[in-house]
């Protein structure tokens, strides 16, 4: 195990973090620490610091659902230099934080009416019982028909045509 002094490792992880946000691989090449501890080092530092930490091995830019709804949830209550600020810590741009807050918003039913693939599906979903009532009564038509057709043959199988007199 490799002890590595604690500014280079401050350095690093400084380097790591938003503003600068190196990614690991390209710190992993100048410097030649392992990959595992840099991870392990930011991991530390965002924990310490009580932020959302991404999941292991995705980069900082790509966040779970679940650390998405706890910033926005954070985000919620703050004014936009407040908010603005509140992204600029976490190396986001508060187009995304609006982004998720409206995917929140729209997966709890709070956007307004339903979405449009809801309204497509019932659409379709009237249209295909329109066609199976229709289909239904056609079929019952025919029905009729190929009975009647059958009664007309039995009938003159028992009696005759009407040319034979």
């Amino acid at each position: 195990m490799t002890i590595y002094p604690e500014d280079q490792k401050r350095q690093l992880i400084e380097q790591m973090l938003p503003p600068q946000s190196r990614p690991v691989p390209e710190i992993y090449q100048a410097t030649g620490i392992p990959k595992d501890t840099l991870y392990g080092w930011r991991r530390q530092a965002l924990e310490k610091q009580g932020r959302p930490v991404p999941a292991s091995g995705r980069g900082e830019r790509r966040w779970s659902g679940q650390e998405k709804f706890a910033m926005v949830v954070e985000a919620m209550a703050m004014n936009e230099t407040e908010r603005a600020a509140y992204c600029r810590k976490r190396g986001l741009y508060p187009e995304q934080l609006q982004a998720w807050q409206h995917a929140c918003e729209q997966a709890n039913g709070a956007g307004k009416g339903k979405p449009q693939g809801v309204n497509d599906i019932q659409a379709e979903r009237r249209r295909t019982r329109e066609l199976e009532r229709e289909l239904t009564r056609k079929d019952r038509a025919l029905a009729e028909t190929a009975a009647l057709l059958v009664l007309r043959k039995k009938a003159q199988a028992i009696w005759g045509t009407g040319e034979d007199e």
